[in-house]
């Protein structure tokens, strides 16, 4: 009987006392701040983001200049879709996004593994991986711009010392929308990795000690260990990077402006050529369009992947 006494002391310890914590189980916790507390950010929320998003449903549906409008219904919507460059643009928009955050999750991810390993000078190389996330947009797309010109530029003439004809990378059709691409990986990775690596780090060292232990290898901890543990940092890379290539204007508009003619324009660099035109009515349907592009992707991805990771 003594030998049970402590057992029975921690159940008894670990029981839920009426009106104690256990009782509310399962209810929301009830906020110790007055609801009004929220008016303020309510207020700068709907002024900022909910009435303009409301305006531009209303705008989109007219013809519309800065001193008057017309209600000519869905016409504009009509037009964005008959036009060929609006069309292209929206495909471009979709490949683009996938592309650029495909590879910022996956070159994310291998970066991080490498940058949390006992490697020499590990605190440098995250701060250089970090470093383009830092630069301007514009920036880079302007030298880059230098970087990949077909005629003299660097990239070209290191291929043409080791014997390879480099291409148009913005002057051809073909590669004009992958070169901006590629440059939006190399400035977006570093926080690709940032976030993974916050992740990993997380996770306890004794599931790796364990699995030493069993003989697993490092392909093995990655795809039952890291993997797993490391799912919402996944799933915030994937959400961001996608919503950034969905919404990609600056960079693409540094670099090519769209061209070689339509070949590497997007939706968002479409609205604003439209703007430029005077087309102000079409070019509000294309930011409704964005917006309900960008909301039909990210929130079922978004409540598939926590999904998930609550199941995990």
């Amino acid at each position: 009987m003594a030998t049970d006494s402590p057992a029975r002391a921690a159940r008894a310890a670990s029981a839920p006392r009426p009106g104690g914590p256990g009782r509310g189980r399962g209810r929301r916790r009830r906020s110790p701040y007055p609801t009004w507390f929220y008016l303020p950010a309510a207020v700068v929320f709907g002024v900022l983001f909910v009435l303009p998003t409301f305006a531009s449903f209303w705008f989109s549906l007219t013809r519309w200049t800065l001193f008057d409008s017309e209600f000519i219904g869905l016409d504009n919507f009509r037009l964005f879709f008959d036009e060929p460059q609006l069309v292209t643009g929206l495909r471009n928009t979709v490949v683009y996004a996938v592309l650029t955050s495909g590879a910022k999750v996956v070159l994310g991810m291998l970066l991080a593994l490498f940058l949390t390993s006992q490697v020499a000078a590990r605190g440098y190389l995250r701060s250089v991986v970090f470093f383009p996330v830092l630069v301007s947009t514009i920036g880079v797309g302007i030298t880059f711009q230098v970087l990949m010109d077909p005629f003299g530029g660097f990239i070209n003439e290191a291929l043409a010392a080791v014997g390879i004809e480099g291409p148009g990378w913005l002057t051809d059709p073909r590669w004009a929308l992958y070169s901006v691409a590629l440059v939006d990986v190399w400035k977006g990775v570093g926080l690709a990795t940032l976030i993974f690596i916050a992740g990993i780090v997380t996770i306890p060292r004794e599931y790796f000690e364990a699995a030493r232990v069993d003989g697993a290898g490092p392909l093995k901890n990655f795809l039952h260990i890291t993997l797993p543990l490391a799912r919402g940092a996944t799933a915030t890379v994937i959400t961001l990077s996608l919503i950034g290539g969905l919404r990609s204007f600056e960079l693409i508009w540094a670099m090519t402006r769209g061209g070689p003619g339509f070949t590497s324009d997007v939706i968002a660099s479409v609205i604003y050529k439209q703007y430029q035109a005077g087309f102000y009515g079409l070019s509000t349907a294309g930011n409704v369009v964005l917006f309900l592009l960008v909301t039909a992707i990210v929130l079922p991805l978004t409540w598939l992947l926590n999904r998930r990771e609550v199941e995990l």
